[in-house]
């Protein structure tokens, strides 16, 4: 793990999103029962043992081979060579022989619809894609009250899901056009229990700075994007906790001289290393964390086949509506591209985004940068959950090994929580006290870790989900999705 300072502590938040709950389970690794809350959801209670595992704790490296990891009440009591754990009678015990047992995984630029009217199943099969990857936290990146709703619904055992983190209503341009207005709502945002506020472009730099204090005096921090008018730079400067989609940076890291008039080839292809290191030394220095939803970010830039993209696995689990939007989102997108620029090669225009963005994140993480894992699902073509293994391949690209991917994950999140949000940091790392947010896997991630993608049960504040209820679930979706 690297070295970073810590970051910005923000006393006084809210709410630690507990542990979730769902019906015990039977001996033996026997599925639970499904997501609708009107059948009654009981608390995690119970004992667990999960049985002659490949323990893959994160907060070190390595396999600790043949591992019993016993758990309690939604904790983790002991972790320890199996034939040293003395299991208690009426423990349910899954077994692990052959398999790897890895901390919760993170979505951390993830969404939950913030429509209030959004059908209560649509808003679970969207918690239900995350866990079925091994996500077990999700922070929701643009806020409505309804969300705090279900933020405490998901604490109470009511509904299934992710342990859910709960960014503000986006304050923009339009939202926030005076100092004014950017103290109203933030002051508003806070009161409300928000775990953080959303930035999005638009903000002029003086109602930044305002903000910026204000949030200061309230305890409340400040993540997204970097607004054009604030730069990079000053946002670092200043205490943005997060850094998403590795905004601002490739317009900091540009060479001087570049012309107001130049394609976005050309403006891709002049990045200045000397400004990329000095960029990542002070990204280092401030301790702010990065979430590069670099998958995301390529369909952006890249020509897309939509077809080829859309007969993805994964697109089984979207629904139509859902398919047909991105769609469309892609073709408008790049129909305004080619009209703008008609004659230039965006195939090259493509490559040399993506590796120029690449590039980026291989120099802050370099410098000692803090990556949090995250994909911006759903959003264009990044089905919930599955986007992750998307993602994860670009960030190989970036030279991050895989430890340090499941990190990003995972312990990078727990640091996250305690040292910006304020929140207890005890998830992140198979180790004894610590949330029992577990995946179970049929291979090791850190030999490949497409592994990732071999889910056999999953552990959410102490309750048990198998693979074979993930995997009757996914055919159940794929089977309502399928027209």
């Amino acid at each position: 793990m690297h070295d970073r300072p810590s970051a910005r502590a923000v006393p006084g938040m809210i709410l630690l999103i507990t542990a979730l709950a769902l019906p015990a389970c039977a001996p033996e690794d026997q599925a639970s029962p499904g997501l609708d809350a009107a059948e009654g959801v009981a608390g995690a209670e119970g004992t667990y043992a999960i049985v002659d595992v490949g323990v893959i704790p994160v907060d070190r490296e390595g396999v600790l081979e043949g591992h019993t990891v016993l758990i309690q009440d939604g904790r983790i009591v002991e972790v320890a060579p199996a034939d040293e754990v003395d299991v208690p009678a009426e423990t349910r015990t899954i077994p692990g022989e052959g398999r790897f047992l890895i901390p919760g995984l993170a979505e951390m630029h993830g969404h939950v619809s913030p429509d209030p009217a959004t059908p209560r199943e649509e808003m679970e099969d969207v918690l239900f894609l995350f866990l079925a990857n091994g996500i077990t936290t999700v922070r929701g990146m643009l806020g409505a009250p309804h969300q705090l709703e279900l933020r405490d619904a998901l604490q109470r055992g009511e509904v299934l899901g992710p342990h859910f983190i709960v960014g503000a209503p986006s304050l923009n341009g339009n939202t926030a056009p005076t100092p004014e207005d950017a103290e109203r709502l933030v002051r508003e945002h806070a009161e409300a229990g928000y775990d953080l506020l959303k930035i999005h472009p638009g903000l002029e730099r003086h109602v930044w700075d305002h903000m910026t204090e204000i949030a200061g005096e309230v305890g409340i921090t400040y993540a997204g994007h970097v607004p054009a008018d604030v730069g990079i730079r000053h946002a670092l400067e200043t205490g943005i906790s997060t850094v998403d989609h590795l905004d601002g940076y490739l317009e900091g890291t540009r060479a001087d001289g570049l012309s107001a008039d130049a394609t976005p080839l050309e403006r891709f292809q002049a990045t200045d290393e000397a400004k990329v290191d000095e960029l990542a030394e002070l990204t280092r220095e401030t301790g702010t964390w990065l979430v590069p939803t670099m998958y995301l970010w390529e369909n952006f830039f890249n020509p897309v086949e939509v077809d080829s993209v859309l007969a993805l696995p994964e697109m089984q689990y979207a629904p139509r509506e859902m398919r047909e939007g991105w769609a469309n989102q892609n073709e408008n997108r790049w129909r305004n591209q080619w009209e703008q620029y008609p004659d230039l090669d965006w195939d090259a225009t493509g490559a040399a985004h993506a590796e120029a963005r690449v590039e980026i994140l291989r120099a802050l993480h370099e410098a000692g940068a803090g990556v949090l894992l995250g994909t911006d699902a759903p959003q264009m073509f990044n089905v919930p959950g599955f986007a992750m293994h998307r993602e994860i391949p670009i960030m190989e690209r970036a030279g991050m090994s895989r430890h340090e991917i499941l990190e990003s994950g995972s312990l990078n999140v727990a640091r996250y929580a305690d040292e910006d949000l304020g929140l207890p940091g005890d998830f992140g790392a198979i180790v004894p006290g610590h949330r029992a947010d577990l995946v179970l896997l049929g291979g090791n991630p850190l030999e490949d870790l497409a592994h990732l993608e071999q889910v056999e049960g999953v552990m959410v504040g102490g309750t048990w989900i198998s693979g074979e209820e993930i995997r009757e679930r996914l055919e159940q979706m794929a089977g309502r999705f399928a027209n």
